[in-house]
């Protein structure tokens, strides 16, 4: 794993733009394809949800697959979804999801730790009259920002582990330690990526709201948005997969070690 300037995180962002724009109506289709199939298996009772979070890995090769894809110069067909899904790799990709349910349930105490009349106050409308206090403290706003920073780099430090499992033939604990450890080395470039990420897509937020006077039709555009800033930050993190680990051999599916 090489050391990179942080101004290669704004050129993973301009990367992975690049490839969603080679196969837009793919990446998108595949997209949609998985919020509806976790959507499904989340109406399972009682233990729909928990499946759906060990999944994860499992959805997030079926995306990074299709950046290989892409970069590679072939088609990507809807059968990509599954990728993630088949015998042998769905072991190893379903304990790094162990990984990630564990990450969650620490994430639920600490979350339980704020005060629930914070967290319900800070994303309303909230009206004050200018002699009123603030029905929140400082302390309490600078909680949920820490517990949503958390939450962010908790997530962004299991990003390689799927494709190191699936790619690298790694078990789930070293695919974890890998990950976690080529972001944090590279915490300079991510924070530059989440960075120019957000910047941009609070730029073009705040034109969509100016632009459109019907709010039905500005939520229709908000929320078109957000999917497709969510592919670019997906293709994104393959395209910084690559810098650091190298390109994946193509048609790679092997049992993780």
């Amino acid at each position: 794993m090489s050391t990179l300037p942080a101004r290669t995180g704004w050129d993973w962002l301009k990367r992975g733009m690049g490839l969603f724009r080679k196969q837009p109506a793919a990446l998108t289709t595949l997209l949609f394809a998985s919020i509806l199939l976790a959507i499904g298996i989340s109406a399972v009772p009682i233990i729909g949800p928990i499946i759906v979070v060990v999944l994860i890995p499992s959805f997030s090769m079926a995306f990074m697959q299709a950046c290989l894809m892409i970069d590679n110069g072939d088609r990507v067909t809807p059968a990509v979804l599954l990728t993630g899904f088949r015998k042998p790799v769905l072991g190893g990709l379903c304990k790094v999801g162990v990984i990630y349910l564990g990450v969650f349930l620490v994430l639920t105490l600490i979350a339980l730790m704020i005060t629930p009349e914070s967290l319900r106050q800070l994303p309303g409308n909230i009206k004050l009259d200018p002699k009123d206090k603030l029905p929140f403290s400082l302390g309490d706003v600078a909680a949920v920002f820490g517990l949503l920073i958390l939450e962010t780099v908790s997530l962004l430090t299991l990003c390689f582990a799927a494709p190191l499992t699936y790619w690298k033939q790694m078990g789930p604990g070293k695919a974890t330690f890998y990950s976690f450890f080529a972001v944090m080395r590279s915490a300079r470039v991510f924070g530059v990526l989440l960075l120019s990420w957000f910047g941009i897509f609070t730029l073009i937020t705040f034109v969509v709201v100016n632009l459109f006077s019907a709010i039905a039709l500005a939520q229709v555009v908000l929320m078109w948005l957000m999917f497709l800033f969510i592919l670019f930050l997906q293709c994104a993190i393959y395209a910084g997969y690559r810098d650091i680990f190298g390109k994946p051999a193509a048609g790679k599916e092997t049992q993780p070690a």
